[in-house]
């Protein structure tokens, strides 16, 4: 989920369908299988030898094992990770190396026992296992693979975002603030960079000609994995997101422990504005969207308190620290790199410390209760206030956004016409190593 620049930088019916078969799972199983002898007549006599007793030897039979039954991903996915990985181990994500160079000398002084040790210590923050996030990151793998292998034009928006989030939904074994959602599923096109959701009502159709960003959030014990991919449907913008896909790559690996934040952006910046490429007619540059940025995640918060450029920001000399975990995300544009609020909004999130004001109408009182109830400081959007039975609400949610509670989030647009393309990963920066976690083998 993107994070604009602060001090960086100045067929509804199908959809129902859909749900039904979300609810429905069951789990495959193998058959048990028998062992057998090769000797299918093994209950036959074996010859006796002249001189042997009369007494017949038979052949011993031997036990029949039965394989144990494993439980396998139902195709839409429906199946809990916990019936996946019975062991409760989730896979480790990719492990890269951090450059040595950029540690300051405390850091360079202390041995990999301490480091080792450090990395024990990490863990016992709350709900800071990386166990924990790793089983969110796996969720993000199995939902997004079977999107990128689902989606297809003629979907209506509503069906992509309700697709995505009941998968979200089932493999993570939603459990209130537990496990679930970690913010709603944007499915933003073409000039449209970030922050777009379907709102009830919404009738868009994703057309073969449009360029379409899915960047959703999986929670477990508030500790949020933020992935995203970019789908076209004719190769017209490959170029394109060839380009932010190989940006976002150079900025995992540049980050690490002691790095500073603007070095970031400017490998970033660096890769991402070498592409240029032909596309109807005219030879397009890409540009990075210079006000947005990734960022920090802390428990319950998509975005903690860092930001992370993805333009070249030399006086930005603040510094990725041990321990932190970060949204490495780039945008790039054929535009001219910079977005601006456009259309109805659908993103909102409750402040982490909201004001303590006075709230006149009943209405943003109930709202609010729900909001805390539901989602605490996690983002959400108004098809979960459907989905909870509120109605008649706007003018709450209206009233809590004015008093500063709340804060809306409008879809964010480059110029009209152009073309945009996001890729994403979630990294940690641990004491030993840097682990990509959301990492695939898609991307």
């Amino acid at each position: 989920m993107s994070r604009e620049a602060e001090a960086v930088a100045p067929t509804e019916a199908r959809t129902e369908e859909l749900a039904g078969a979300m609810s429905a799972a069951q789990v495959k199983e193998e058959p048990a299988r028998e062992e057998h002898d090769e000797d299918e007549n093994d209950d036959e006599p074996e010859d006796v030898a002249v001189g042997d007793s009369e007494k017949k030897k038979k052949k011993k039979k031997k036990n029949k094992k039965k394989k144990k039954s494993t439980a396998q991903q139902t195709e839409p996915p429906t199946i809990g990770l916990s019936k996946l990985f019975p062991s409760g181990v989730y896979p480790e994500g990719e492990i890269q190396e951090y450059d040595p160079s950029h540690f300051d000398e405390s850091r360079q002084r202390v041995t990999p026992e301490e480091l080792r040790e450090r990395e024990r210590l990490v863990q016992q923050q709350e709900g800071f296992d990386y166990n924990i996030i790793r089983r969110a990151a796996e969720v993000h793998r199995q939902v997004r693979q079977y999107a990128q292998r689902t989606i297809r034009p003629g979907m209506s928006m509503t069906e992509i975002a309700n697709m995505v989030e009941n998968g979200t939904r089932a493999l993570v074994e939603e459990n209130g603030f537990e496990s679930g959602i970690g913010f709603p599923t944007g499915l933003s096109l073409n000039e449209v960079a970030a922050h777009y959701t379907p709102n009830a009502g919404d009738k868009r159709i994703l057309q073969a000609s449009d360029v379409l960003k899915v960047d959703f959030g999986v929670h477990v014990k508030g500790r949020i994995v933020d992935s995203a991919f970019t789908m076209n449907f004719e190769p017209t913008w490959d170029p394109l997101l060839a380009a932010v896909k190989e940006a976002t790559d150079a900025g995992v690996r540049t980050a690490g422990i002691d790095v500073r934040l603007g070095d970031v952006g400017a490998a970033v910046q660096e890769v991402m504005e070498s592409h240029e490429f032909e596309a109807q007619g005219k030879t397009h540059r890409v540009k990075c969207i210079r006000n947005l940025n990734g960022h920090n995640i802390e428990q319950y918060r998509i975005h903690g308190g860092k930001s992370v450029p993805i333009v070249a920001t030399p006086g930005l000399n603040t510094k990725m620290e041990e321990g932190e975990y970060f949204a490495i995300e780039t945008f790039g544009s054929t535009g001219r790199g910079y977005v601006v609020d456009h259309g109805e909004c659908s993103h909102y999130a409750r402040k982490v410390t909201p004001p303590k004001v006075s709230l006149g109408l009943s209405s943003a009182r109930q709202l609010l209760h729900t909001i805390n109830k539901n989602f605490g400081s996690l983002p959400f959007c108004r098809r979960y206030l459907d989905r909870l039975g509120e109605q008649n609400y706007l003018l709450g949610l209206r009233h809590l956004v004015q008093q500063g509670i709340v804060t809306d989030y409008p879809p964010l647009a480059d110029v009209s016409g152009c073309m945009t393309a996001q890729f994403e990963h979630t990294i940690l920066l641990r004491p030993t190593c840097k682990e990509v976690v959301s990492r695939g083998d898609d991307y």
